[in-house]
């Protein structure tokens, strides 16, 4: 049997799937699903009584922030917050209608499932059933559901940040993705993630130069030669495993249960031996940096005099000034590199009463459960709530089959999420939130 705020939460949970808001990250093919979402949830919000901030900087692109106000005005308010925003799909790869929101053998199937109109959902459904039973957390609960996630939150966490700090006035911590997913531990035993860290991001373009040329008479400095040089050496470069608190922590904890002794020469081969979690971590234990864009020429019998290539950079936290030498000793002194705007990496701390409370809540629901720290390797909204000093975890639980990639699930064809995890979701949730 469910509960009423379980049926709730996945009613809404299927209205939000159904409301299309791919964000393109183009303006001219965005929509007003953000927007339609953001309406969605505030009329939930002031059916019940909360005081609703709906903030549109651009059409279409809308946000929503309400607060709960908690019984010890000294405690810092905790942000919970989702994104309404969704990347886009291709239909043709799905066997169920992306948007539709179906449910086939106790599987939900809809873009959102996972990322994360789940949690939108449930937050929702939360914060109604707090005001209609007069529950009062003990710290202040600040509901925000951000458009424009998936783009960067460029017109979502990050423009309200910047243009209405007022709204998170007195929040020192946050949750939200990505993690709390259950991954098998050892003896039927379940870890769920926690992401206490996340990686920075930043963009470098990488530029060789020659001379122009007729194609039929080959220059010894063909900026194209010199460009693939570069990205080849790029590619073939393993940067080192960097024992943060969180990988420490992590390969502390599933080292013991496993019986497995990680050492950094062989981290790789390894975390094989923990399955699919196994590319998650390893991308969060070194520095990253991917070639994405490659441009020369326009003409083939015309040797171009430049060649580019962008590469998309993920960077552990305090690695910044490293990795900018690390990769010009890789390029060598034949191209030139301009780097981008950085997106500073953040990190809190792994054993803050927060982290407490999340295993309470997972020790209610299975007793056998451990609460585990590690870092993401991308990024999520709590980057530019950190901007105001609040310290942000990545905490969405689930409890799935132990074969069940939760984080493959992101950004997927079929994206899917069994029922029964989101019920589990929601119990644990209000847990959290009324005890935080």
């Amino acid at each position: 049997m469910t509960t009423p705020l379980e049926d709730e939460a996945l009613d809404f949970i299927r209205a939000l799937i159904r409301i299309d808001s791919v964000n393109t990250g183009e303006a001219a093919t965005i929509g007003d699903g953000e927007t339609r979402a953001a309406l969605f949830v505030k009329e939930k919000l002031e059916e019940v009584g909360y005081r609703v901030d709906l903030v549109e900087p651009q059409a279409g692109r809308a946000s929503v922030v309400a607060r709960l106000a908690g019984s010890d005005p000294d405690a810092g308010a905790l942000v919970v917050h989702a994104h309404l925003d969704v990347v886009p799909v291709a239909e043709a790869d799905w066997t169920h209608p992306p948007f539709a929101a179906e449910i086939h053998d106790g599987i939900l199937y809809g873009r959102g499932a996972v990322d994360m109109k789940n949690y939108a959902g449930t937050i929702l459904a939360i914060a109604r059933a707090y005001r209609r039973q007069g529950i009062v957390p003990r710290r202040d609960l600040i509901f925000a559901f951000f458009a424009d996630e998936e783009a960067g939150g460029v017109w979502g966490a990050r423009w309200i940040v910047r243009n209405r700090p007022e709204l998170f006035a007195g929040a020192t911590e946050a949750i939200s993705e990505v993690g709390g997913f259950s991954v098998p531990l050892a003896d039927d035993r379940r870890a769920y993630l926690v992401a206490t860290a996340e990686k920075g991001v930043t963009w470098a373009t990488i530029t060789a130069r020659g001379h122009a040329a007729h194609g039929s008479r080959p220059t010894p400095d063909n900026a194209v030669v010199r460009l693939a040089r570069a990205v080849t050496a790029v590619g073939a470069h393993e940067f080192p495993v960097v024992r943060t608190p969180a990988l420490n922590r992590f390969l502390e904890v599933f080292g013991q249960h496993r019986g497995i002794r990680f050492s950094a020469a062989d981290l790789d081969a390894e975390l094989e031996n923990l399955g699919f979690v196994a590319s998650l971590v390893g991308a969060s234990a070194r520095n990253t940096v991917s070639p994405t864009v490659l441009a020369a020429g326009g003409k083939t019998n015309v040797i171009p005099a430049e060649a580019i290539a962008r590469l998309d950079i993920r960077v552990l936290p305090g690695a910044d000034a490293a990795l900018h030498e690390e990769l010009a000793g890789i390029v060598g002194d034949d191209v030139e590199i301009a780097w981008g705007r950085p997106v500073p990496a953040i990190d809190s701390p792994l054993d803050a009463p927060l982290v407490d409370v999340l295993q309470e809540a997972i020790t209610a629901e299975d007793p056998g459960g451990l609460v585990v720290p590690y870092l993401l390797p991308a990024s999520t909204d709590n980057k530019h709530l950190a901007q105001l000093g609040i310290r942000g975890y990545g905490f969405v639980p689930l409890r799935v089959p132990d074969d069940f990639d939760v984080f493959g699930e992101f950004h997927a064809a079929d994206e899917r999420i069994p029922v029964d995890a989101l019920y589990f979701s929601v119990r644990v949730t209000d847990q959290i939130l009324r005890n935080a």
